[in-house]
């Protein structure tokens, strides 16, 4: 005669065998049904398109309907929320940016979210590097030129970005707090009206995304003083970074999939693997060059790396700068 207790726990192993059994063949069949990729920000941006390339591409690759989903606001929190507070099966994901994944944590005073501990990190998929553009009647041919221009007459000129608590502002910041020079900073609603008063000289310079001043720069109506990546940007090879200035201001948008804590790693290897091959190949290259974007690519671990690093980096300008977007 079997005991009583002996059947229970002989029963509770095999349930948990059963269901152990039945999570990995789940994973290992992921996806068997629509995936949702949440864009924590209004469609017709940048991050809605490439999301919605991705989702084009993956939906042909998994033989599953790869669905964007946009929830913006507040700054690209509530969208990145969406996906931290969803089931980590898998089948909702999300392309969000620097800004919610790190840049935030230290501008709202309350998050609803904590990107290192809610979130799964899955992919890089790619960057945008800022630009310090100037009007060219200002007589700096680069950056270095234009902090000389500063120091010597700081009343006069007026740095441009497209708003408080963007990449662009904390750039600008970072370069001031890298020069020791004080330039007037003004904000603006987005890129367009900033450029506007930049291609009318009520300004004199300004720092935001590269995108939007691309054509400018190109066609000299606009000149480009520095980029702030690492690398020059492939789009405008004739503009120096600002490292190789001697001034040490990096700042970039950059974009990566992710997903909420707790993912399988099987999904998040087949989604990581599928993701480099799209971003590496000569297609997803030229696509995300349409938005001024530079391919980026690496292990889910790499970009884990990066989302600590970036909320460590800029928590020092935000809280120097004294920003606060609450």
């Amino acid at each position: 005669m079997i005991r009583r207790p002996f059947l229970q726990a002989a029963l509770a192993a095999c349930s948990l065998l059963f269901m152990a059994q039945t999570s990995v063949l789940a994973q290992t069949d992921w996806p068997n049904k629509p995936v949702k990729i949440v864009v924590p920000f209004p469609a017709g941006g940048s991050t809605d398109m490439v999301a919605r390339q991705l989702a084009q591409h993956l939906s042909t690759t998994f033989g599953q309907q790869f669905i964007v989903d946009n929830k913006g606001g507040a700054g690209g929190n509530i969208g990145t929320d969406a996906v931290a507070k969803a089931a980590p099966d898998g089948y909702t994901i999300g392309l969000s940016t620097s800004g919610p994944l790190a840049n935030n944590k230290s501008l709202y005073k309350s998050m609803p979210f904590d990107a290192q501990k809610d979130l799964t990190p899955i992919a890089l998929v790619g960057e945008i590097p800022l630009v310090f553009v100037t009007n060219p009647a200002v007589k700096a041919a680069n950056l270095k030129e234009f902090v000389a221009l500063v120091k010597t007459h700081p009343a006069q000129y007026s740095v441009g970005h497209p708003g408080n608590g963007t990449i662009g502002h904390l750039a600008l910041e970072s370069f001031k707090s890298s020069t020791g020079v004080g330039p007037q900073s003004v904000p603006y609603k987005g890129d367009t009206p900033a450029m506007t008063d930049l291609l009318g000289n009520s300004i004199q310079a300004i720092s935001a995304p590269v995108t939007a001043f691309i054509p400018n720069i190109q066609g000299a109506k606009l000149r480009g003083l520095a980029v702030t990546s690492k690398k020059r940007f492939p789009g405008l090879p004739n503009v120096p970074t600002a490292l190789e200035q001697g001034i040490d201001v990096e700042a970039t948008v950059w974009f990566a999939i992710i997903g909420p804590a707790g993912m399988a790693r099987p999904v998040v290897a087949k989604l990581n693997q599928e993701i480099n091959r799209y971003t590496n190949s000569p297609e997803g290259r030229a696509k995300l060059a349409q938005f001024g974007m530079v391919e980026a690519n690496g292990p889910p671990e790499l970009l884990g790396t990066l989302m600590n690093a970036e909320a460590l980096k800029w928590k020092k300008v935000v809280e120097a700068a004294r920003i606060s977007l609450e």
